[in-house]
């Protein structure tokens, strides 16, 4: 039996469907995002005197330049007050968009917590992406004043390094028979891999972690969340101070397990959260993951005989297989996301008094 539109019914409803079918990867149904506030600002920066050489159009110049400041952008729910403040900091030869929508344009971890009523802020490292970098050395080299032997590296990740690295496989185009990560959707992850110019930074303290404790500050507490090579971030910008810092999550990196009492004792007041996802030991790598793993594992035991709250949650531990060194990014990813948000409303909103 066939059904029969009205004329008038059956473009009704074609216009209908063809306005929700680009939305449909996107929205996944979570329907509209209302926000309170949204925007951007810069935290630290430093003014440095340079002699620019010409450059095209612009001539020689003398004068002042900012460096080592931090980007960040920022939404607010409506709600957002009820919770504490959540920011991001991203890896290795990435940017904040680490943490926004999916590869495979999923919602990324930016969204799904500010529509947990999270307010979210999104920081790029200091000398990555929106923050910049200093140019200075790389100026002097190109006018002659400066060794050609002392220009700053400049890394940058290939997509090999990358598949191996990440965990997305045990070789090169070939994945895990449980992987998370949407493979398919692997190019969009390389778009994302863009230069690192930590080398241009101050080699006694990396104002990324300077800038980190004073957003913190800046926003009367928050927890601090680093992946990768910011993973450790958290912990060292509680160092240089923890006073803005409620709550600490840290994602697949290396530990350092080697401070000294007075240092564990200040981190054992902050609750921190350790996070890694699976095939640890499945892949061969410039370093171990498992060292890495087994090292946070000693640090946790470290803030705990400190007194402190930590905990490592071990994804295949709880049940939870197949994940990449990019969690955030994995086909669970909104999974990943809720336990985070039920360690917060436990060991940092319980802790001050909150109610989730």
């Amino acid at each position: 039996m066939k059904t029969h539109f009205p004329p008038n019914a059956a473009l009704r409803t074609l216009l209908v469907m063809l306005m929700l079918a680009p939305l449909t990867g996107i929205a996944q149904g979570a329907g509209p995002l209302t926000i309170k506030e949204q925007g951007s600002f810069f935290v630290g920066g430093e003014h440095r005197q340079v002699s620019e050489p010409a450059a095209g159009v612009i001539p020689a110049q003398t004068g002042e330049i900012t460096v080592n400041q931090m980007y960040v952008q920022y939404q607010i729910p409506l709600r957002g007050a009820q919770h504490v403040p959540v920011v991001f900091v991203h890896g290795c030869c990435l940017s904040s968009k680490t943490w926004e929508t999916t590869p495979d344009g999923r919602m990324g971890w930016s969204e799904y917590f500010v529509r947990k009523d999270r307010a979210v802020y999104l920081a790029d490292q200091v000398s990555r992406a929106r923050s910049g970098f200093d140019p200075s050395a790389f100026n002097r080299v190109h006018e002659g004043t400066l060794a050609n032997a002392q220009m700053p590296g400049i890394l940058d990740a290939t997509h090999q390094f990358a598949w191996t690295v990440f965990r997305f496989g045990p070789k090169f185009g070939e994945g895990f028979a449980d992987e998370q990560f949407p493979l398919a959707a692997v190019e969009e992850l390389y778009k994302q891999m863009i230069p690192d110019l930590n080398a241009t930074l101050p080699q006694n303290l990396n104002p990324t972690l300077t800038q980190m404790a004073a957003l913190g500050v800046k926003l009367k507490g928050a927890v601090l969340v680093g992946h990768s090579e910011s993973g450790f971030f958290p912990e060292q910008a509680a160092l240089v101070d923890p006073t803005g810092i409620r709550g600490i999550i840290s994602i697949e990196m290396p530990c350092n397990t080697t401070l000294g009492a007075m240092q564990l004792a200040t981190l054992a007041k902050i609750p921190t959260l350790i996070m890694f996802g699976d095939h640890l030991a499945d892949v061969k790598a410039p370093f171990s993951w498992m060292d890495a793993y087994t090292g946070c594992s000693t640090f946790v035991e470290q803030l705990k005989k400190a007194g402190g709250d930590a905990e490592m949650l071990y994804l295949p531990a709880r049940g939870i297989k197949g994940n990449s060194h990019m969690l955030m990014q994995d086909k669970n990813s909104n999974q990943l996301a809720d336990l985070l948000i039920a360690w917060i409303d436990k060991h940092v909103e319980g802790r001050n008094g909150r109610t989730p």
